[in-house]
């Protein structure tokens, strides 16, 4: 009986797990599609991303970057980690 209570509390965590997984994916889907119209990018493929990046003037670029960078970036609990980072 014990190994079936724990086959079932192990189940119920990777349900959580994979939740959150699915909600955290989602979320970056919703900002990547409102970049995407935000910059009138049509192309979805990294290709045409890179073909506006292009095509973008000094400032759109460096506001994209700093959105981009914003978001995806490293979610380390070490301050000094991410100061060494941006030294080199």
């Amino acid at each position: 009986m014990k190994n079936s209570n724990l086959k079932g509390a192990l189940g119920a965590v990777a349900i959580v797990g994979l939740a959150i997984a699915v909600k955290k994916i989602s979320q970056k889907r919703k900002f990547l599609k409102a970049i995407f119209e935000e910059y009138d990018i049509q192309e979805k493929t990294p290709f045409g991303f890179a073909d506006k990046i292009r095509e973008m003037d000094d400032e759109k670029y460096a506001e994209l970057k700093s959105k981009m960078k914003e978001k995806f970036a490293s979610k380390c609990c070490k301050s000094a980690c991410r100061t060494q980072k941006s030294e080199p």
